[in-house]
């Protein structure tokens, strides 16, 4: 079951085209990853799937419903909901109210509070915290603590920008652990932006590859990891495979 479709999407920050043309799509329960350069627009796509930034052109389907335009506060009531990219926790409050923040378009007060205690309980290190502010835990706490406030939202599809930016490899394999977990523990597909092709193949299911604000490649991870483009931008060295398929696998 198809949950979030793109279709011909273009996006734009005033005269400056950041997208063009950018189809795809993401299954229930699916790990999809958007792999790209720096610059390639990926950042604005999942700004503009999230209702962030309001696309110039395409549509935005969310289980078979057109959602182009609609904002972000209802498209995470809806289940679409957006970690963005550098962490982004509130500094000066507390690790718990990070996290009932995370659950602002919620009303069910007593399973909200039972959901803090199961973050507690997946992510330990935010239960020996729960008092400290968000500005005084490290890289990696601060980035558990963005992933599991994006949980209390209790979404359908997480939207993951650039989680293992700026970490050490031992947390880069945590978030790894994490990101698998959103779909096997917490039954929610994820739309993964990342810069670290190695955690990006590792996890997904599917992949697109994004370049100047257009997709190039896409496919299943096992032809994406065989691909020529992917070994020229990540792995420099070049492939003579032919396995670029043109929108949608």
């Amino acid at each position: 079951m198809i949950r979030l479709e793109v279709e011909h999407l273009r996006t734009a920050y005033g005269p400056v085209v950041v997208s063009r043309d950018v189809s795809l799509n993401v299954g229930q329960q699916e790990i999809v990853t958007i792999l790209g350069p720096n610059g390639a627009g990926k950042s604005t796509l999942l700004r503009a799937i999230a209702g962030l930034l309001r696309p110039k052109k395409g549509i935005i389907r969310w289980n078979g419903r057109d959602v182009t335009g609609v904002p972000a506060d209802r498209m995470a009531s809806m289940g679409v909901v957006m970690v963005p990219e550098g962490r982004r926790v509130f500094a000066d409050l507390t690790v718990q109210e990070n996290l009932r923040l995370g659950a602002y378009c919620r009303k069910d007060r007593d399973a909200i509070e039972a959901d803090i205690r199961l973050m507690e309980t997946y992510f330990q290190v935010l239960a020996t915290k729960r008092h400290a502010r968000g500005g005084e835990l490290s890289g990696g706490q601060q980035q558990m603590l963005a992933i599991a406030r994006g949980l209390m939202a209790r979404p359908q599809v997480l939207l993951l920008d650039e989680p293992s930016l700026g970490l050490s490899p031992i947390l880069v394999r945590e978030v790894r652990s994490v990101i698998m977990d959103v779909r096997n523990k917490f039954s929610a597909a994820v739309l993964l932006v990342e810069q670290n092709a190695g955690l990006a193949l590792a996890v997904a299911e599917r992949g697109y590859l994004l370049q100047h604000g257009e997709i190039v490649a896409s496919g299943p991870i096992a032809a994406l990891k065989d691909d020529r483009l992917i070994h020229e931008l990540y792995l420099g060295q070049a492939r003579g495979t032919k396995t670029i398929s043109r929108g949608d696998p």
